[in-house]
C-alpha cells in the first residue's frame, strides 16, 4: 500500500542518483521545518529503511563542540518518522509516543542515522487501524561506533474527519 508521501519519493527516486539526496531533502523539510533549521539531510528512502546524516557545524553544536544531543535526537526522530510514515495508510496519522536516547559515550564529529522497519511491521500497519511499532535508529557517529541507543515508539491512529 502507499500513500502520498510514498507516492512522491518513489517518484524523486526515479531520477539520476545524484539529484536524489537534495530533493528528498527539501521535500522533507518543507514539511518539518526545524529540520531544516539543523540542515539535516537524507541520503536514501526505501521502503525499509531510512538514512539521514547531520554535519557537526556550529549552528548545532553543544558546549564541548560535538553534535548537541537534541540534534541528535531530531535525526533519529526524523529517520524513524520518515520510514514510519511512507507506510501508513493516508487514513491514519503518525503520533510519536516516546523517544528514547541513551548517550552511551561522546559523539564525534558528523553523525549517520539508520532507521529500518521490516516487511512485517509494514502488514500490521496496513491492516490495523490504530496501533504502535518500535522503531530502532542506528546512530554512528564518525569514529563508525554507536555512541547513542535511540528506540522510537510510533503509533497510529484513523483520522478523525475534518469538521
Amino acid at each position: 500500500m502507499s500513500n502520498r508521501f510514498s507516492r512522491a519519493i518513489n517518484r524523486i527516486n526515479k531520477l539520476p542518483e545524484k539529484v536524489r539526496p537534495f530533493l528528498l531533502t527539501k521535500l522533507f523539510c518543507s514539511q518539518v521545518h526545524f529540520a531544516n533549521t539543523s540542515n539535516v539531510k537524507i541520503l536514501s528512502i526505501s521502503k525499509n529503511k531510512v538514512v539521514m546524516t547531520i554535519k557537526n557545524r556550529k549552528k548545532v553544536q553543544n558546549h564541548i563542540g560535538g553534535v548537541h544531543a537534541l540534534a541528535a535526537g531530531l535525526l533519529a526522530e526524523s529517520a524513524s518518522g520518515i520510514v514510519f510514515g511512507i507506510n501508513i495508510p493516508d487514513t491514519c496519522l503518525p503520533l510519536i509516543k516516546t523517544i528514547k536516547l541513551d548517550f552511551k559515550k561522546r559523539m564525534q564529529g558528523d553523525l549517520l542515522a539508520v532507521a529500518t522497519i521490516s516487511d512485517e511491521d509494514i502488514a500490521t500497519m496496513n491492516s490495523s487501524e490504530k496501533g504502535n511499532l518500535l522503531v530502532s535508529v542506528k546512530i554512528t557517529d564518525e569514529t563508525c561506533e554507536e555512541p547513542i541507543f535511540c528506540e522510537m515508539d510510533w503509533a497510529w491512529v484513523t483520522k478523525r474527519p475534518k469538521s
